[in-house]
């Protein structure tokens, strides 16, 4: 029979499958025969059929990454839209939002209702209280996943190696300080795969962007609280009032935003004179 060879055989108390990260090295998966919370077995599909072809497919952990402004959230709406529209059922979770609570936004315009991802928010048994409930869940949607916890981070790779559910994370790497955010750090050491959006952000000289500043009263800070939702509209003018830029290296080093160039398409900075540059001093002076 065909389905034979598409994967390993599914009905079974134990599933043997070959993990990833195991380095080649066979491990026993047991099925969630009844839940820890409920004591019901979960409905993980609704066919069999389906359940040996999900069988065949190594589900992922996938970090999508980019400065501000490159259209993370964008791509998040566009993934959960395909899936749905080949009839596959998902979650989207997503924190701190520039829109607000539970609910992932585009800049774009876009929007969908998500679930808030609270610091203290547990992944697991979340999932698992949904799988036994009859949920059926064939992906994750994680949005703005910089400011998951690491131990957030952990749980959704539990939830690709353990429940084959595949998890899609976007989020940005570095805060306006350029220091990795733990979540993202941890998604880089986790993920299956790493992928840098195409989209390129540009910094007001044309450079490709790569960091993101935060101004408050027209002025670039890099000191205070690490989560400040704002966003990268129009230049913070009023008093107290935060937003963010995207600039490339050079111009974030030297705290160089728009309002101190100039205006948008000012004349880039130039470079720092290196030392054979400059005068040579007189010797009799």
């Amino acid at each position: 029979m065909a389905a034979a060879n598409r994967g390993p055989a599914c009905g079974d108390s134990v599933t043997r499958v070959t993990c990833r990260r195991a380095r080649g090295e066979a491990f026993v998966r047991p099925t969630l025969a009844h839940s820890p919370l409920t004591g019901r077995r979960p409905n993980l599909t609704h066919s069999p059929a389906r359940f040996v072809a999900k069988c065949s497919v190594v589900a992922e952990l996938t970090f999508y990454t980019g400065a501000m402004d490159t259209g993370k959230s964008t791509l998040a709406l566009q993934a959960n839209h395909n899936r749905r529209a080949r009839g596959l059922t998902g979650l989207l979770f997503t924190a701190h939002d520039r829109a607000g609570a539970a609910v992932v936004s585009s800049r774009l315009g876009l929007a969908h209702e998500a679930i808030e991802v609270s610091p203290d928010f547990d992944f697991w048994k979340y999932t698992v209280g949904a799988l036994s409930g009859g949920a059926r869940i064939d992906y994750f949607i994680c949005d703005e996943a910089q400011f998951y916890t690491p131990a957030q981070v952990d749980a959704l790779a539990s939830i690709v190696d353990d429940l084959e559910i595949d998890v899609f994370c976007f989020g940005i790497l570095t805060d306006f300080r350029t220091r990795l955010f733990p979540g993202s750090a941890r998604l880089v050491e986790l993920a299956d795969r790493t992928e840098v959006l195409q989209v390129e952000a540009l910094c007001w000289c044309g450079r490709r962007a790569t960091h993101n500043a935060r101004v408050e009263d027209g002025v670039m800070v890099t000191e205070g609280e690490v989560i400040l939702v704002g966003d990268t509209g129009e230049p913070a003018r009023q008093p107290g009032r935060v937003s963010y830029e995207v600039l490339c290296r050079q111009h974030h080093r030297r705290s160089l935003i728009v309002g101190r160039a100039g205006g948008a398409g000012g004349v880039p900075a130039a470079p720092r004179p290196l030392p054979f540059d400059l005068p040579a001093a007189d010797e009799h002076a």
